[in-house]
């Protein structure tokens, strides 16, 4: 008995970590189906119950997911990846919609920081019918528009726009040969944070920091721990999109050290993340 047991588990991890590699690598019919199938087994399966709705909002098919979700709950009311998810499928209807185009996500080292050449955002006039479809990690596109650095999906829909000084400063800078790259750090129902990381500078733009520090401003570090160790639980990594706290970290100022990554900000913690006016002899 004790030896069909431990098979019993053995084979739903296995089915649970198969289920995990689906949806990472974005086939989402597949993954619904084998969830389907693990809850056929194991009718209580909080998890896969989760990622059944996982992959059915990814699909479109909002109703059935919330459907997914008030399952979990079902077996476990204070279920947080649920409750957040149900959140945010309120705002996206009970319309069906077309499979959500395929995303890239980040390399989890790329969300290490560097003095710099990293720094996080919230986004301005987001989109968030757009935003509650994307997950955290998803990388996007950074678009000059009218003057303003607009930020666009891998499908090309307007996600938001980054905050006029930083914008302005970070097109100067791309006109002048740097290049950057981008992904959604975390989102509520009300906000989209933007990690942007410079991956190249130009001779032209030596000295020049993307991310300058000024004196008016504050940070606090900001950290994923389980976006460096990659030993954490494969099913946090296949939450993503919903377990986040406030954003990418813990909120802790005692963990600043190598490997967090700085949020500079001017006022209080509501107030817009913003990269001050620096002349460029202040910078060198």
């Amino acid at each position: 008995m004790v030896f069909q047991a431990e098979d019993r588990a053995k084979a739903k991890k296995q089915h649970a970590d198969q289920a995990i590699q689906l949806a990472l690598q974005g086939r989402w019919n597949e993954a619904a189906q084998l969830n389907r199938d693990i809850i056929e087994t194991f009718p209580s399966d909080v998890d896969a119950y989760n990622r059944l709705g996982k992959a059915l909002t990814e699909l479109g098919r909002y109703g059935d997911a919330k459907n997914a979700y008030m399952k979990a709950i079902e077996f476990d009311p204070l279920n947080s990846i649920a409750r957040k998810n149900l959140t945010r499928l309120a705002a996206l209807g009970e319309k069906e919609a077309g499979p959500r185009p395929a995303s890239q996500k980040l390399s989890p080292q790329m969300f290490i920081e560097e003095t710099g050449k990293t720094g996080i955002t919230v986004l301005v006039r987001p989109n968030m019918h757009i935003a509650a479809r994307m997950t955290a990690g998803d990388q996007v596109n950074l678009q000059r528009q009218n003057g303003s650095l607009v930020i666009q999906s891998a499908g090309g829909e307007y996600v938001g726009e980054i905050e006029p000084r930083l914008g302005q400063r970070l097109i100067k800078l791309m006109d002048g040969g740097n290049e950057y790259i981008a992904a959604i750090s975390a989102l509520d129902e009300k906000q989209v944070r933007l990690f942007i990381r410079e991956t190249f500078q130009h001779a032209s733009q030596t000295g020049k920091l993307s991310f300058p520090p000024t004196v008016t401003e504050t940070f606090r570090p900001y950290v994923k721990g389980r976006l460096i160790h990659r030993d954490a639980d494969d099913d946090e990594a296949y939450f993503d999109e919903s377990d986040e706290r406030d954003d990418w970290s813990t909120g802790d100022e005692s963990e600043e050290r190598e490997g967090t990554i700085h949020e500079f900000r001017l006022g209080g913690d509501d107030a817009p993340i913003a990269v001050g006016d620096t002349d460029d002899e202040d910078e060198e």
